[in-house]
């Protein structure tokens, strides 16, 4: 017969009625034929394998509803597994040829039941061969006593699942054996059904309901389509290779699987046959941009899903072209009871023409202009080689962000990583479903695992691995567990890769006491509580991950945690970005953490981390929060577009901040506090809004306030009833910080401060406090305001320039020392001084109101600094101020300015004024126009002459010496306006 006599359609419908050994023949004929055969994929070939009663749906138990790649592949696959169980290596006989011999021509099938051979599986088994078949009919069949099986022998179902039901404790005392279609159910006298210490069990279509499967290497196991319901388990103790592939595990009351030891030095002849089943699964590698499995709960309980990392909220996308749109947002974000940076003082406002910002009768132009470009920190302003703007001096704040890399990048980059990705040493579980239940994988004593696309759902936990074990989780989904999804203790490693980790009732990741796993490429989201957590010693190389959508911190470190959370995209999550706390340290590079309704990095009591490169941006809060007893290194991050403020510290910390650029703040850029907040103590005492009581259900899940100090009792972080014992697991304070640099002042440096929607630096507090060598410019307030400083307060070479109202304003009863800085072109007053202090040697040029102005009853001393104003006076004095202003030298601004460049009340003796220098240009004459030189406009690109090193340190930033510094005592403090805790 020749294919193209008939439509194709007709030959379908002819070749539907062919036994499946008929359509094997007919692939055989031609070419055409074998097409035409293929081409009945999803017809006769899907009937065929869903009526096979030994086979169940390709991709049972998690996606019954998808469509497997090849129904004819699947049933390909069915059909071998009926022989590979024999497939063990050469046997000692004479001849290779009579072995073959031996299996195929002796091997007989037995028939047990009501009427047939046997009556009862122990008189059968006492008679079969190597390699016999014993067919079971349906009944149940009960053995009051252990059965063992000495030789290979096949024991079938006939039938339906379940209707061949076996009550026994079988050991395998031989090389192989088959089980399919059987229910087994414990006897008596043992939960145990099936164990065997040295030889190869496969296990296809079996169900297990309250029994317990028992595999101690070098014996090995391979199950397929098999259930584990009602309590059912398996215990896999020293295995060196087993595959569960396909299989539905419910209802545990402990772990459904428990791997247990180290696998044994000794193999038995299946090890190379499994080693071999394993590669045939899609390695880490080559899924691409594969999603990992979904549950049906994957969209509805996780909210919108961003499609990508750079998704924005629209009411966080802030058109900074707008620059009057700020005034909106910041609308009643006067901190302070007393104090506004909208406030001026009475001679800006009479510069100004009663308040109006644009004032077109005076035209604020300088007449004669003294060049100040060349300052020490202009190289942050000027173009790039590649003629772009720098931050610093662009109205928009950065539009592009790192994208976090692929596995297969994060593999290539890391040898380790890459080498857990190979290995399939221990037990590998794939395409199971582990739901309902109590735990799902346990892993102790050196066990290794290796899980791939797997589901978990409804556990209590889904993974536990402790005591130095090791586990490969790659492209599982994680969901809907009680506690944390995935808990890593007692030096455990792995590799977690691509999995999909979402809606958990505590932490997505659970990593403490010495945990050290590597976590790349996941989506960790939608959790009721954090998405990753590490204390107590914990670990890990937390890389490349999407962790958004988390009730609480998106990662959390705390009581000693020391992880590295490196490329990941931390966003859109209910409360802090990144939480340390309690002692927490960690290091943190180049994160993109954005959309966070509270800080986007969080440092606390004792936190002390390393914060460098990361981009934290469009948040509902403040972009980075250092509370109280705070510390850690904060370089070179890009904190911008935040709706509170760039950064805030109270006064009783400890940080170090570093080179960062904080732009485009609704807020303060940088704000330094020092004040007790009545409304904000709760929450920063862990009892924020939405909080539950300790322990949640039945008392088994994390306590809510952790990182409260007002919670009495060290509660349990997990289901189990496990303490915290921190008192054992925490290195000493000495150890804890032995390898970083021992400081006593909190430290920023080298910032630049541009763009806010208010003050560029914010002071309030009761602490001194050094500020050197930071760019604050173009922000919509003060450049620098000085609240409150009831200890000294230096201000040093910094360059405060273009600012929307003065450059620096000291408020009364503060002492402060401005030295070395460059105050240029801010729209009010240069210098607005009521505290105690010093003015020295500072540029203060181009400034739209006063040059300096000094009032209330000050005790100040003015000497050695160049002013220019562009109207009013050069240097004011108001009031009873007392001291002295010497040797200052004044430059004429505009001619038509009535105010003279030196200015006392004439009511004032306490003030001496001496040496100072006047300057005015005569228009008729050519004199060459006035330049800052000797020494050229400041800030300076090396310390002002006259400054010990002992108050500049010699760390180097950026070409001037810097610093902010506090010193820290236990005094009062505060909590951001927005941040609480996490």
């Amino acid at each position: 017969m020749v294919v193209g006599s008939l439509p194709v359609e007709l030959w379908r419908v002819i070749l539907a009625y062919l036994p499946l050994p008929d359509l094997g023949r007919c692939c055989q004929v031609c070419r055409a034929w074998r097409e035409l055969i293929l081409s009945l994929d999803n017809t006769r070939w899907r009937q065929l394998c869903l009526g096979c009663p030994e086979c169940r749906h390709p991709n049972w138990p998690s996606q019954p509803h998808q469509e497997p790649p090849s129904w004819r592949e699947a049933l390909k696959q069915h059909a071998l597994s009926t022989r590979t169980w024999t497939q063990n290596g050469p046997e000692l006989q004479s001849s290779a040829c009579l072995l073959f011999f031996r299996r195929r021509k002796d091997r007989r099938v037995w028939h047990v039941g009501p009427g047939c051979e046997f009556e009862t599986l122990r008189g059968a088994l006492g008679v079969v061969g190597p390699y016999d078949r014993v067919v079971l009919h349906p009944g149940v069949y009960e053995e009051q006593a252990e059965v063992a099986l000495k030789v290979p022998v096949e024991l079938v179902g006939l039938g339906r699942l379940g209707e061949v039901a076996l009550l026994v404790c079988m050991e395998q005392q031989c090389p192989t054996a088959r089980l399919c279609n059987l229910v087994f159910m414990p006897p008596w006298f043992s939960t145990v059904v099936y164990k065997t210490s040295w030889g190869h069990v496969q296990l296809d279509n079996c169900n297990f309901e309250g029994a317990q499967l028992q595999i101690r290497g070098p014996g090995t196991c391979q199950a397929r389509f098999c259930s584990f319901s009602q309590g059912s388990s398996a215990h896999l103790l020293g295995v060196v290779l087993s595959l569960l592939d396909s299989c539905d595990f419910s209802g545990s009351d402990t772990a459904s699987v428990t791997i247990e030891g180290p696998p044994v030095s000794e193999r038995n002849w299946a090890c190379k046959h499994l080693a071999a089943l394993a590669r045939t699964f899609p390695s880490c590698g080559a899924s691409g941009n594969d999603s990992p499995p979904r549950g049906p709960l994957a969209d509805s309980t996780g909210g919108h899903q961003p499609p990508g990392g750079n998704v924005k909220k629209e009411p966080v996308s802030i058109d900074w072209q707008r620059r009057t749109g700020v005034d909106a947002v910041c609308q009643g974000t006067v901190i302070e009871d007393g104090w506004s940076d909208g406030d001026r003082s009475d001679g800006e406002e009479e510069n100004r023409g009663g308040g109006g910002t644009n004032n077109t009768k005076n035209p604020l132009i300088l007449d004669y202009k003294i060049p100040c470009d060349h300052h020490g920190l202009s190289h942050l302003l000027k173009p790039q080689p590649d003629g772009s703007l720098p931050l610093a001096s662009t109205s928009d704040p950065p539009s592009l962000t790192p994208e976090p890399l692929t596995l297969q990048q994060e593999l290539d980059r890391d040898p380790e990583a890459q080498m857990l990705a190979a290995s399939t040493l221990g037990c590998i579980l794939r395409r199971c479903l582990f739901r309902e239940g109590k735990g799902g994988v346990h892993l102790s004593n050196y066990g290794q695992a290796r899980l791939e696309g797997n589901v978990f759902r409804g556990l209590n936990y889904a993974v536990r691995c402790i005591q130095n074990s090791t586990i490969v989780m790659l492209r599982n989904e994680v969901c809907e567990c009680r506690a944390s999804g995935v808990f890593l203790r007692l030096s455990a490693q792995g590799l977690i890769a691509e999995n999909n980790i979402h809606s958990n009732g505590e932490a997505g990741l659970d990593i403490r006491k010495g945990a050290n796993p590597i976590i790349v490429c996941n989506k960790i989201h939608s959790g009721l509580r954090s998405g990753v957590v590490v204390l107590g010693n914990g670990k890990g190389s937390i890389r490349s991950n999407q962790i958004y959508n988390n009730k609480e911190a998106g990662v959390y470190i705390l009581f000693s945690g020391n992880p590295v959370v490196s490329g990941n995209h931390i966003f859109q999550g209910q409360a802090a970005g990144i939480a340390i706390n309690e002692n927490g340290r960690g290091m943190i590079t180049e994160n993109v953490i954005k959309e966070n309704q509270w800080g986007g990095v969080d440092i606390r009591r004792g936190g002390d981390p390393i914060l460098r490169n990361n981009y934290i941006c469009y948040g509902y809060s403040d972009g980075v929060v250092v509370g109280e007893r705070g510390r850690g290194l904060i370089e070179g991050n890009h904190v911008y577009c935040n709706k509170g403020c760039g950064v805030w510290v109270m006064s009783s910390s400890l940080p170090q901040l570093l080179g960062n650029y904080i732009t485009h703040n609704c807020m303060y850029g940088l704000a330094v506090f020092c004040r007790k907040d009545p409304e904000n103590i709760e929450a920063r005492e862990g009892n924020w809004p939405g909080q539950d009581g300790i322990g949640g259900e039945a008392g088994s899940r994390e306590r809510r306030g952790v990182e409260g100090e007002g919670i009495e009792g060290q509660e349990n972080l997990n289901e189990e009833g496990e303490l915290f014992a921190w008192e054992s697991d925490l290195d000493s304070e000495d150890e804890r910080h032995s390898a970083h640099r021992s400081i006593s002042v909190a430290l920023v440096e080298s910032n630049c401060m541009s763009y806010n929607g208010a003050v560029g630096l914010y002071v309030k507090s009761s602490e001194p406090l050094n500020v050197f060598a930071n760019l604050v410019n173009s922000n919509r307030g003060t450049g620098i305001a000085v609240l409150q400083s009831s200890q000294l307060t230096r201000l040093g070479t910094n360059c405060i320039l273009e600012n929307g109202r003065g450059g620096v304003t000291v408020e009364k009863d503060c002492r402060v020392e401005l030295r070395g800085n460059g105050i240029y072109k801010n729209s009010g007053h240069g210098v607005g001084f009521s505290g105690n202090g010093q003015i020295l040697e500072n540029d203060v040029v181009g400034n739209r109101g006063y040059g300096i102005q000094v009032s209330g009853s000050a005790d100040i001393k003015v000497m050695r600094n160049r002013v220019q104003p562009v109207q009013g006076f050069g240097v004011a004095v108001l009031g009873p101020v007392k001291g002295v202003v010497h040797d200052n030298l004044l430059f004429q601004g505009h001619p038509g300015n009535k105010k003279a460049l030196l200015h006392i009340d004439p009511g004032n003796e306490s003030c001496v004024l001496r040496n100072n220098n006047v300057l005015r240009r005569n228009s008729c004459t050519s004199a060459p126009p006035w330049v800052l030189e000797n020494p050229p406009p400041r800030p300076l690109a090396s310390s002002p002459s006259g400054l010990s090193s002992s108050q500049y340190p010699s760390r180097l930033a950026i070409s001037v010496t810097n610093r902010i510094s506090a010193t820290v005592e236990s005094g009062c403090h505060s909590g951001s306006m927005f941040c609480s805790i996490l």
